[in-house]
């Protein structure tokens, strides 16, 4: 486990993640690319504590998703299964247990500050979190193919990964308007959802 961990997290992280999988009894499954998750979390019913991570993302994302998916386990385990998935109590935990890896032998300076901030809330993915998402899409070794949102012209024509079209509009507070081509229905985009520009507007 020790060797693979080596493959997918920063140097100095690869040992007390190692030691959070060992004490939680964790069986850590590295799984193909997900579209619309990095990670997630089951207890199965023989009572093994089964958490997978995408061996898509990089070094500093997988850390993050990992330990938000031991922060899963670890909040069940301690306040009991009725508490919200994302709720106070998986905050809290969350924050706790990211605390010893926010440290620049861990990420690097530019990400520490960004990072820092968002655990004092964190949220239910760190995709949610615009700034921090784009900060940790810097360090991608993929060639990236794809735009923001918060990067394409008003009015332009833009494909998601399920086909569908849609046409960029107006910002509203921190998220993006568009309009479905197909429907004519309107939804809110975060700036950092990645998507395949198709049409420039005219």
């Amino acid at each position: 486990m020790e060797t693979t961990l080596q493959k997918y997290l920063p140097e100095r992280a690869v040992m007390p993640c190692f030691e959070l999988i060992k004490t939680h009894g964790v069986h850590l499954k590295i799984v193909n690319h997900r579209v619309t998750r990095h990670g997630d979390y089951r207890r199965l019913p023989n009572g093994l504590h089964m958490i997978t991570v995408n061996a898509s993302l990089n070094k500093y994302r997988f850390l993050i998703t990992l330990v938000h998916e031991i922060a899963h386990l670890v909040a069940f385990e301690t306040y009991g299964r009725r508490i919200k998935p994302h709720g106070t109590e998986w905050k809290r935990t969350f924050q706790h247990l990211m605390v010893p890896f926010i440290r620049p032998e861990v990420f690097p300076n530019q990400l520490l500050p960004i990072i820092a901030n968002h655990f004092k809330n964190p949220k239910a993915s760190s995709s949610t979190d615009a700034r921090l998402s784009i900060a940790l899409k810097a360090f991608d070794t993929e060639e990236r193919n794809q735009s923001y949102v918060f990067e394409l012209p008003y009015g332009s024509v833009f494909r998601l990964y399920n086909g569908k079209l849609y046409r960029r509009g107006n910002k509203k507070v921190k998220r993006y308007e568009c309009v479905e081509l197909a429907t004519g229905r309107l939804y809110l985009f975060q700036p950092n959802a990645e998507v395949e520009l198709v049409q420039e507007t005219n």
